[in-house]
């Protein structure tokens, strides 16, 4: 598995201090970038962060401009599954808020992108210039039909 912050899952720690589950732990920017230039069909890119920590073991290392620089190898996922506030049917998506910051690289980078969609509308419903995900990278919707459990509606009393 690999991932940039595991969060305090107590589940996931004893998983991991058992030994049933091996994390490669990877800064955030890197593991943004390895899943964009997955997207993209980069196969790999060098970058700063790591160099000189057990990030960097047993990959390679060059200097450009007198700074060190650790090679990363892009990801690509066989199927990326993704949540969006808002689809038409052909499958161009719309995100909420921070949902934009991965979701549209995960699209990209899945060879099978399934999206779970808050709200569905009629092909041409949506403004070309709102939309996150083009189509093209979507293979799949369905309705969600649960609340995001991390969220709660609040009001003011």
């Amino acid at each position: 598995m690999i991932g940039s912050y595991v969060g305090e899952n107590k589940e996931f720690e004893r998983q991991v201090l058992s030994g049933e589950i091996e994390v490669e732990l990877t800064p955030q920017g890197t593991l943004a970038e390895k899943i964009r230039a997955g997207g993209a069909g980069i196969p790999a890119f060098f970058t700063p962060a790591g160099v000189g920590t057990t990030i960097a073991e047993g990959k390679e290392i060059r200097v450009y401009d007198g700074k060190e620089y650790v090679l990363e190898e892009a990801l690509k996922a066989d199927f990326s599954l993704i949540r969006a506030a808002k689809a038409d049917k052909f499958g161009n998506l719309i995100y909420n808020k921070t949902a934009q910051n991965f979701n549209p690289m995960m699209a990209a980078a899945g060879k099978i992108t399934i999206a779970e969609v808050e709200e569905i509308v009629e092909t041409g419903d949506l403004d070309p210039a709102q939309i996150h995900t083009p189509s093209i990278y979507v293979q799949g919707l369905f309705q969600a039909t649960q609340e995001k459990r991390i969220e709660r509606l609040t009001t003011r009393s």
